[in-house]
């Protein structure tokens, strides 16, 4: 594995934030496709198979990189911003929806990040960005985020994305938390990770909190997130007045008396 890259980088806003790294002549950042938000002149793009993490073994090496993103369900490429320049040079990354930007030094926790598969940003060149099995069935099948995860290795910067509010916890030894299985972020990859049933069926049915929880287990240091992305899409589903929710379009009496009940019709 390459050597990392040490970038220095600004996270700016609250809501909706994003993150200006800043390269120093032939220091690079790979990012996901589309998340750019502005460059200054010096900066390089270029496509790459993978992460770019494997760029030293060959074809087979890039090809095996871009097989491990396709089974996360992510593009066969990533985009590389390389400063060609002579000086310091800046790039930023936005956020895809409102939340918090998480840096993650890896070289701090131990190398190994495991994260959900839509959370990485941006990372020093070099960081590789893998896959994570779940070995046990339950998570696999009920955790939310299937069977496979996204892994992030190396001994530089990386960044995440969290929605809403994020929480940073560090577990104890054989200390349990239970948490909705779309509000887990990220955890270290000694973290015990598990579904587990609700236990009730009343619960389960109509407690509106779904039939299954994710069971995290330390020692080990995890990030939540207060608004995951699949929660908040559910929610301007319903609203929406093709799907029978409540929009703008509703041309219903009901519908015309609640918006103003609700101070909507402004």
């Amino acid at each position: 594995m390459n050597a990392m890259h040490e970038v220095d980088y600004e996270i700016f806003g609250s809501e909706m934030q994003f993150v200006a790294v800043e390269l120093d002549p032939q220091e690079a950042v790979v990012a996901e496709a589309g998340g750019m938000m502005y460059m200054d002149e010096g900066i390089e793009m270029e496509t790459i198979f993978g992460d770019g993490s494997q760029q030293n073994t060959g074809f087979l090496g890039s090809l095996l990189g871009a097989g491990k993103r396709l089974l996360t369900g992510e593009s066969l490429f990533m985009t590389v911003f390389h400063n060609r320049g002579v000086g310091k040079r800046k790039v930023a990354f936005g956020a895809p929806y409102p939340g918090k930007i998480v840096p993650i030094h890896l070289k701090e926790i131990g190398g190994e990040i495991i994260c959900q598969k839509d959370a990485f940003l941006c990372a020093a060149k070099g960081v590789s960005v893998g896959i994570a099995l779940q070995r046990k069935i339950g998570a696999g099948l009920f955790g939310g985020e299937g069977f496979i995860m996204q892994r992030l290795q190396g001994d530089g910067w990386a960044f995440i994305h969290a929605g809403g509010t994020l929480v940073q916890r560090d577990l104890a030894p054989g200390e349990t938390l239970r948490v909705d299985t779309g509000c887990v972020v990220a955890f270290q990859p000694f973290v015990s990770f598990d579904i587990q049933f609700v236990g009730k069926i009343k619960t389960a049915l109509f407690g509106g909190e779904g039939l299954f929880f994710a069971t995290l287990r330390g020692p080990g240091r995890i990030w939540l997130q207060s608004l995951p992305f699949s929660r908040l899409a559910d929610r301007i589903y319903a609203a929406a007045p093709q799907t029978g929710g409540g929009g703008r379009g509703e041309g219903s009496i009901l519908g015309g008396l609640g918006r103003m009940l609700d101070g909507d019709n402004t």
